[in-house]
Formats: C-alpha cells, sequence, structure tokens
C-alpha cells in the first residue's frame, strides 16, 4: 500500500481548502483557523518510520492552539515558520 493510500493526497487538499474557507468565514471574529505541517512523525500511520517525535510535532498546533486575539488566521506553518499555500 502507498503511503496513506489513495485517498491521502486528496483529503489534504481539501483540508487545505476548507481551512482557507473557514478562515474567509470566520474573518472578523476571535476564531482563527490555522493549518499546522507537524513533519514527517513516528506514528502508527507510517509504522512509527517518521524522524520526529509526537512531542516535537505537537508544538507547532500548540503554538496555534495559544494564538491571541492579535493572532493571523488562514496560515499554513510549520516549525520554520509559515509557508506559502
Amino acid at each position: 500500500m502507498a503511503y496513506g493510500g489513495v485517498a491521502y493526497g486528496p483529503s489534504k487538499t481539501a483540508l487545505n481548502a476548507v481551512t482557507i474557507a473557514f478562515a474567509h468565514e470566520l474573518e472578523g471574529t476571535a476564531i482563527k483557523v490555522n493549518l499546522a505541517c507537524p513533519g514527517y512523525t513516528a506514528t502508527d500511520l507510517n509504522g512509527h518510520s517518521g524522524q520526529r517525535t509526537v512531542d516535537e510535532a505537537a508544538k507547532q498546533p500548540v503554538r496555534l492552539a495559544l494564538l491571541g486575539d492579535d493572532g493571523p488566521t488562514g496560515t499554513f506553518s510549520n516549525d520554520a515558520g509559515t509557508i506559502p499555500w
């Protein structure tokens, strides 16, 4: 089986689209909608072959969850910063 199966790539694309749609819909509210890339993380999905631990991968989602009112919305980021869509 290929990594993630045939639905993996299309589901990631759909997640990107929904993130942008929700960010636009909720713009001007206190709700922030951002997407985090955890990197290649050792999980059951990849037989624990990823180079990152779950703790390392969680840093970006936690940072986004703790954004203040002045934080960004509609972004895609990893540990290195914002990733262009």
